[in-house]
């Protein structure tokens, strides 16, 4: 078919396409002639249908990513969204159109973004793309070929790829039907000139996506339910008795992350403050209990630990010593509304670790921007992100919230979140976080004796006893071991034959110490001493690492904690949540030993890393 010939389609298929607060929504009303699209903001698309002068018109509107931010910073979902939408109107859409909105400067920045975006779709989809621009009364006098002129390269550069084609919406002025009918014309001119045909997306890629939408469903069950069982165990050895009248918690996060907000939401009230490179407290009554928050300095979400200033660190350690004897959790705060990468995984990883390894059986990643999930569930979000946010999210233990901080009506949502506070408070025999010094033992300080001396730093990996592969290495979720290279595993340094000095392996110790039953006479001479000392935190890495090397299986990790639950079903006071403790230290380490020495050696070799302290008591070497 010749580009001029005239071309008169009974049906048009539509897909939306644009940043965040271009205007799709209202377009694609003023498309359909009706409110189909709601003002709530999406994470999955919509797609809504209606007959438009004469015509049988499908219109598909896209999750929007951030105008000013490249393709790499969108989350995971909204990416697979943008390729899945054009599934959505078989065989595949007419028209894609580029929604931008006017009176906002086109910058180079917005440029990449649309272009990193729309590559996600393939090069062919230039051809079937129109430029929408949106706000038209902003235009006044001025037509829209003399802005584009104006505007500059940038906008010159996207019209151009588009092949010309662009139009202008009024959302505001509904009435004006040409408007609508224009905006057909133009599309059946270039399907004319596409030769009657529309875009069509590689069919092996659309069957690999719904492979991976399945999965990922399957993921999202398993995540529920286990959060959902590990809550109910510890919620029911919780009491009236239990319940803390006092919590104390301190909010950890890069910059923007929403910390001060959160805070607001946590205490109820909104409060400004004109520091943002010290640490700021406060203190309310939240539902029934004396709530102490701390606020810390933020971090750049992208650059490792060592580019943080010296202050934003020394203010990072001294947050612990503001609600003393220590706070009850570290809620790591984390935006829900850009993709979380491998460069914020490390990010995040440094600077906990000031705070030594302990930290995270402490904390609780809380989640911001809720309203960006639409109908999304949070752990759908977990699962589609990928690895990375998957192993924050386990190196936490499984413990998570969201917030919606433009939502503080929402009581509940903070109710919510102090309840799983002391859900991860009874997990840990009560106790509240305390860093450590070199060496493992607990710093104990005032504020004041901060101020005359800095706090002990532990250096990272200042213990030389470690495992080739630690329980929530970021290597090892989902049985990933190419997340992570080699080059940048310090576990895999300390244990490779040059650190150590010698040519033996782990599979070598592991043979020597089976030969000599040398590890399970060691651990079996301090059986006693272990289960009376070991703590709740300590205890459940170990559990993990033992998975994780193979020397348990899921069946005896689910026997252990069976069996420490089966103390009574007593409510959970500190007495029994003592028992419950020492019941599950005497299973774990009764089970290892029956296993032999190699595997005693690896739960020997465990705890001197998670606890050196307590394995220098035991008189291991």
């Amino acid at each position: 078919m010749a580009s001029g010939d005239s071309l008169h389609l009974s049906e048009l298929r539509i897909v939306l396409l644009g940043g965040r607060y271009e205007g799709k929504r209202s377009s694609g009303n003023t498309i359909l002639g009706r409110e189909e699209f709601d003002l709530r903001t999406v994470a999955q698309c919509v797609k809504r249908q209606g007959e438009v002068a004469g015509r049988q018109v499908t219109v598909v509107n896209t999750p929007g990513w951030w105008r000013n931010l490249p393709v790499e910073s969108t989350t995971e979902l909204v990416k697979q969204e943008t390729v899945h939408s054009v599934s959505l109107c078989p065989p595949g859409p007419h028209t894609l159109l580029l929604v931008i909105k006017l009176g906002v400067s086109f910058t180079e920045e917005h440029r990449r973004s649309v272009e990193g975006h729309l590559q996600l779709l393939s090069d062919i989809v230039w051809s079937h793309t129109i430029v929408l621009f949106t706000c038209g009364d902003h235009l006044g006098d001025t037509t829209i070929e003399q802005h584009i002129e104006r505007e500059g390269k940038a906008l010159q550069w996207l019209v151009d790829k588009c092949g010309n084609r662009y139009h202008v919406f009024n959302n505001k002025n509904r009435g004006d039907g040409t408007q609508i009918t224009e905006l057909l014309d133009k599309m059946e001119e270039m399907v004319a000139g596409n030769r009657g045909g529309h875009y069509e997306m590689d069919r092996k890629i659309l069957d690999k996506i719904e492979v991976w939408r399945t999965a990922k469903e399957m993921r999202v069950k398993q995540r529920k339910a286990k959060v959902m069982k590990q809550r109910e165990i510890l919620r029911s050895f919780i009491s009236e008795s239990l319940h803390l009248s006092e919590l104390r918690i301190v909010l950890l996060g890069g910059r923007d992350a929403g910390k001060r907000s959160s805070r607001n939401t946590i205490l109820g009230r909104e409060e400004f403050d004109s520091a943002d490179d010290q640490c700021v407290k406060k203190q309310g009554e939240v539902a029934g209990r004396q709530v102490t928050v701390v606020d810390t300095p933020g971090w750049w979400n992208n650059l490792p630990v060592e580019n943080t200033t010296e202050l934003v660190k020394q203010e990072i350690l001294r947050s612990v010593s503001l609600c003393p004897p220590g706070p009850h959790t570290l809620l790591l705060v984390i935006r829900l509304d850009v993709s979380f990468t491998e460069e914020e995984a490390n990010s995040v990883e440094g600077h906990l670790q000031l705070l030594s390894e302990r930290v995270w059986s402490h904390t609780i990643v809380l989640f911001t921007c809720e309203d960006c999930l639409g109908d999304t569930t949070i752990e759908q979000h977990i699962e589609t992100e990928g690895k990375v946010l998957q192993w924050l999210v386990e190196k936490c233990g499984n413990r998570y919230h969201v917030f919606n901080n433009k939502n503080r009506a929402d009581d509940t949502q903070v109710t919510e979140l102090l309840d799983r506070v002391e859900e991860m408070v009874a997990a840990n025999s009560g106790d509240v976080f305390q860093p450590e010094m070199d060496g493992g033992q607990e710093m104990n300080w005032s504020p004041e004796e901060y101020q005359t001396s800095p706090l002990p730093l532990k250096r990272a990996n200042s213990i030389g006893i470690n495992p080739p592969s630690l329980s929530g290495s970021r290597a090892q979720t989902d049985n990933d071991s190419g997340w992570r290279s080699d080059a940048g595993s310090d576990a895999g340094l300390l244990w490779s034959p040059e650190k150590r000095g010698g040519g033996s392996s782990w599979s070598d110790l592991r043979s020597e110490h089976a030969r000599t039953g040398f590890s399970e006479k060691q651990l079996r001479s301090a059986r006693l001493a272990f289960v009376e000392r070991v703590k709740m935190p300590v205890l459940d890495d170990l559990l993990d690492g033992l998975l994780q090397e193979g020397v348990i299986n899921d069946a005896e990790m689910e026997a252990v904690k069976v069996e420490a639950v089966k103390v009574k079903a007593v409510k959970m006071e500190a007495v029994k949540m003592e028992a419950v403790r020492k019941d599950r230290a005497q299973v774990t380490i009764d089970m290892v030993l029956r296993k032999g020495s190699p595997s005693c050696f690896v739960m020997k070799t465990m705890l001197g890393n998670y606890d050196p302290a307590l394995y220098k008591t035991l008189g291991f070497k």
